[in-house]
């Protein structure tokens, strides 16, 4: 497949999410009874767009995606943290607020890279395979049985790896942003309806991946 920029817009947006979502995760928003990272306000898209580059382009292209979408958090993440540890100027004052958004501890980030490669892996393997079975029928059923495996794959390791240990701990709260989550894209279901038709469409492509190998690392 020649890479078409409907394919670059797409990935664009997945990678954009996926960090936007990481700089907001450290302001926490209450939702009447529920307390969630504010990030699940977007980070739900990244697996939206996860699935549209599955369900058109296929498990191997998508697999490209992910990794790029970890190797550009990673390059955030190390720079956020190069200009956490440079010396500030002494007139400016917001080091402390820097750091309180941007400081990310050691534990957070492998929580949240594990999280991020299980839960996006397990998404795009759920829906490539729920494709062939469904024979590319019923488009609902594959996001959001796909969501439901890879949003709680990656919020049950994301939790567990981050706060295992500590009082904020609680697997209640699993449930919580699970269910926020796979709420979020069952709501979008139209939304992901459009864009897989417009780009089948466009492009002239409809993927399965019936004889993909699905080793993650098999780049």
């Amino acid at each position: 497949m020649n890479v078409s920029h409907r394919f670059v817009v797409i990935t664009a947006i997945f990678i954009t999410c996926l960090i936007t979502a990481n700089i907001i995760a450290v302001k926490v928003i209450s939702l009447g009874p529920l307390i969630l990272p504010a990030a699940i306000i977007i980070f739900p898209l990244s697996y939206i767009f996860g699935d549209i580059l599955t369900e058109v382009y296929g498990y191997r292209w998508a697999r490209k995606v992910i990794w790029l979408g970890f190797l550009c958090n990673l390059i955030f993440v190390i720079f956020a943290w190069v200009g956490q540890v440079l010396p500030p100027a002494s007139f400016w004052e917001g080091q402390k607020a820097y750091e309180s958004i941007l400081g990310y501890t050691p534990r957070l980030l492998v929580a949240s890279f594990c999280g991020y490669l299980v839960g996006e892996f397990a998404n795009s393997f759920v829906l490539a395979k729920m494709k062939i079975l469904t024979r590319g029928r019923w488009l609902w059923s594959r996001t959001i049985g796909s969501t439901i495996v890879g949003q709680g794959l990656d919020t049950l390791i994301f939790i567990t790896l981050a706060f295992v240990g500590t009082p904020s701990f609680m697997l209640i709260m699993v449930l919580y942003h699970w269910l926020a989550k796979t709420s979020i894209e069952a709501a979008a279901t139209p939304f992901t309806y459009v864009v897989v038709n417009f780009l089948k469409k466009k492009e002239a492509i409809d993927t399965y991946d019936y004889q993909t190998n699905f080793n993650p690392f098999a780049l």
